[in-house]
């Protein structure tokens, strides 16, 4: 079994974005490679709940999580996809489960976002228990490499201008997510009118721009990164502070004027807040750990997860998401939306 020894985390405009003052420092140390399993627990296989398809960014970092911390504790993980209300059902499903510790869930910012418009959705840093955030990412907009309306975010968006309200990009489904939230403040800002095609699952959001029945997509670079490889799509705006090396040719919404500060996408893994203790800690050490794995690295690798701090531990996630609550909390009362 191989780990990266060492991860130093350190301050990063992700982190500083988000309101987490620092970055955790990690270290995968020789010492806690293994622990023993607590009154033989897990004597059997793991149930993670995965409220996303599986072909989206969830689906992908849920298998690449499950096989890591197989890989390191023998322990089978299967996978329950329940998307659906922009990961709302699936929490419904989780929290209807057995808090013994046998059942897990995936869940991304949409579970924090939820929370900030009505409280009396789950706290994901409270009504649960973080394991382990494994991603956190930035968004672009694409367009098909082989598009001959436009080539770059400047000709698009005065395409966009000339088709009086008609041109369309495909995103998520919910209202006030990260992604529709980000999306009228790209708008707004570039004094731009597009139609938002909602889609809940990943792969027919990225058929519809392969295909061209929408003009554009808004989606985070990990989860389409297929499609860059093969040249398909190209990115023509990042929705982040700073350009990252990788995509140091495409320019960012402060380049092009935009002045709002861009909201996150993170994606952890989380337990029952009454599941025995033994257990939970265990699943820490197993869920930390597996971050460590090879086969996890390389996957956050090949997803451009590596580009920004992607690590928080559970006090790191816990901060995270209460930060991310009170940021959305801001934005949704400056939108006008009613806070329940």
């Amino acid at each position: 079994m191989n780990f990266r020894k060492t991860f130093k985390f350190s301050i990063t405009a992700a982190a500083l974005i988000l309101g987490v003052g620092t970055a955790n420092a990690f270290v995968c140390s020789v010492s806690d490679a293994t622990m023993a399993k607590p009154g033989g627990f897990p004597e059997r296989a793991l149930t993670m709940i995965v409220p996303y398809g599986p072909a989206g960014g969830s689906g992908q970092v849920a298998a690449g999580m499950a096989e890591a911390v197989t890989s390191l504790t023998g322990v089978s993980i299967n996978r329950d996809h329940k998307p659906g209300g922009s990961g709302t059902l699936g929490m419904a499903a989780y929290i209807a489960m057995p808090a013994d510790g046998y059942n897990v869930m995936e869940h991304i910012d949409d579970a924090s976002s939820a929370h900030a418009l009505d409280s009396g959705q789950p706290n994901p840093a409270s009504d649960l228990i973080p394991l382990v955030t494994s991603q956190v990412t930035f968004s672009q907009i694409y367009i098909r490499t082989n598009e001959t309306r436009f080539s770059d975010w400047a000709s698009f968006s005065a395409w966009v201008s000339a088709q009086n309200g008609k041109a369309t990009i495909a995103n998520v489904s919910k209202e006030g997510s990260m992604e529709r939230v980000t999306m009228k403040f790209v708008t707004e800002a570039a004094g731009i009118k597009i139609q938002q095609i909602s889609f809940d699952k990943g792969a027919p959001r990225y058929g519809a721009l392969l295909g061209g029945q929408v003009d554009a997509l808004f989606e985070q670079p990990g989860d389409v990164r297929n499609f860059l490889d093969s040249g398909d799509f190209k990115p023509i705006l990042t929705i982040f502070n700073e350009r990252p090396s990788v995509f140091s040719d495409v320019p960012t919404h402060k380049d092009v004027g935009m002045t709002f500060e861009p909201l996150l996408r993170f994606r952890g893994f989380f337990v029952h807040k009454n599941a025995p203790a033994d257990r939970v800690a265990w699943l820490k050490w197993a869920f930390q750990r597996g971050y460590c794995e090879d086969s996890y690295q390389k996957f956050n690798d090949s997803k451009y997860m590596s580009v920004i701090d992607s690590y928080r531990d559970t006090d790191g996630s816990i901060a995270l998401i209460n930060s991310t609550v009170k940021q959305y909390r801001a934005v949704y009362k400056e939108m006008g939306l009613e806070l329940k």
